[in-house]
């Protein structure tokens, strides 16, 4: 960079582009809970065993697996834009295959349908980091990946809410249940459709002038300097970087297992309260949607990330214990209470952990490290929700949750032997004396 002046802008588009970014993330998390709040409704509907619903759920973890590597190349590759389009494409495409399987016996098109929505997930999550580094200022970057992180959150959220409030329980009128149903499945596609053609509109590959040096600095370099290949090598032989692999993922594994199992959770001690357990849902993803947007504001002003990282995972692993052994006092208010703590620290953990991957990981690329990080998240959450879904039938709910908590105990250890080393912020704060022109404005 020695030599080269680089102007630093923000783009009027960043917000729109983050707008429809999290409207259509938001829409494939609520494909992805919409059946699990309903288990018990839509086992009875398709005739088959909770586990096969809780497989409708598994099956976005299943696909990501295989499909990251390749999603993550086709991000460096091909660019934001073409990964966005297929991300919201896909989810049209999956909800639209939903609306053919409104009737008992068609179970394994709905699964289909899920499928492409879980593929269509594969070119969404790794893209939050991505769009807050490439679109925003080093000011807004923790806060904008947060949002972005937001909109998956608030889309569980709804899948927490809505789907009870629209499909009650009808067990004696199969046609009723399927025309509800059909509601829920018809206004997500038209939803769904919606939003890729906004994404066609919107975004762009990148904004015309870099948003912050450490921007301007990776725009500088040539493209044969970039290897995926390499990106990855560079990526494990990060020591600091594979500790927060392995955390996050069994954090995030942990919440992705609670969410899909918190309807039979909650049945199995308080019968009946379908559309309960789906405001408890909703209690802990809305509170973790306030502990986002305040881990992203505390980083972006403290740049505190091991730290912090650290004490919102022992916080999680306190609030695990403590909505565990309160879940059967036969109090509901009870359980709202100690969801929400446990969402709150739970969920506020997500964006914490992408954003310190970046931190610590620059110059690599963001959507490697990401998608490295949802493949951890998506491999724990399978196995979790697998054992701890036989350890709530088999046994008690109980017994399932203090399988979480002891992973999430070891979880604590690996986070506190991170060392790190905040490359991106250094960076931004010229300590490696790039000669780089800031100008404020818009372009």
């Amino acid at each position: 960079a020695g030599g080269v002046r680089v102007e630093t802008r923000l783009s009027r588009r960043r917000l729109a582009v983050l707008a429809v970014f999290s409207c259509y993330s938001l829409v494939n998390a609520f494909q992805w809970i919409q059946y699990s709040i309903l288990s018990n409704i839509f086992a009875g509907f398709y005739g088959v065993s909770f586990t096969q619903i809780d497989w409708l759920s598994m099956v976005y973890m299943v696909a990501y697996v295989p499909l990251i590597l390749p999603a993550t190349w086709l991000l460096d590759a091909r660019g934001l834009r073409l990964t966005a389009l297929l991300g919201a494409g896909l989810n049209a495409v999956g909800a639209w295959l939903k609306c053919g399987s409104l009737a008992p016996q068609r179970y394994p098109l709905t699964l289909a349908a899920q499928a492409v929505c879980a593929v269509a997930q594969v070119f969404i999550l790794g893209l939050p980091s991505h769009i807050a580094s490439v679109w925003f200022g080093p000011t807004e970057v923790s806060t904008a990946c947060a949002v972005a992180v937001l909109g998956n959150q608030l889309g569980t959220a709804i899948g927490f809410l809505l789907p009870p409030v629209l499909v009650p329980n009808t067990p004696n009128d199969i046609d009723l249940m399927a025309h509800n149903i059909g509601i829920m499945f018809y206004g997500t596609a038209i939803v769904s459709t919606l939003l890729f053609f906004l994404t066609g509109v919107v975004f762009e590959e990148k904004p015309k002038y870099p948003p912050s040096h450490s921007q301007a600095v990776l725009q500088t370099k040539p493209p044969e300097d970039y290897s995926y290949k390499q990106s990855i090598i560079n990526l494990f032989k990060n020591t600091p970087f594979v500790l927060l692999l392995i955390s996050y993922g069994i954090m995030t594994g942990a919440f992705y297992s609670v969410s899909t199992l918190l309807n039979q959770m909650i049945i199995t001690h308080y019968e009946g309260e379908e559309v309960n357990a789906g405001r408890i849902g909703l209690t802990l993803v809305v509170a973790g949607m306030v502990g986002s947007i305040i881990c992203g504001l505390w980083l972006d002003y403290t740049k505190t990330y091991k730290q912090t990282t650290l004490i919102v995972y022992i916080l999680s692993f306190i609030g695990l214990l403590v909505f565990t052994f309160t879940l059967d006092l036969g109090y509901l208010i009870v359980v709202f209470v100690t969801g929400g703590v446990l969402g709150f620290f739970m969920t506020g953990y997500l964006p914490l952990g992408f954003e310190f991957a970046v931190e610590i990981t620059y110059p690599e690329s963001e959507g490697t490290s990401s998608g490295l990080l949802n493949a951890s998240a998506q491999i724990f959450g399978i196995v979790f929700t697998l054992v701890q879904g036989r350890l709530t039938t088999d046994y008690s709910p109980r017994a399932g949750n203090l399988f979480l908590c002891a992973w999430i105990f070891v979880g604590i250890i690996l986070t506190a032997l991170i060392k790190s080393d905040l490359r991106r912020h250094n960076v931004n704060s010229g300590i490696m004396n790039l000669d780089v022109k800031a100008v404020s404005g818009d372009s």
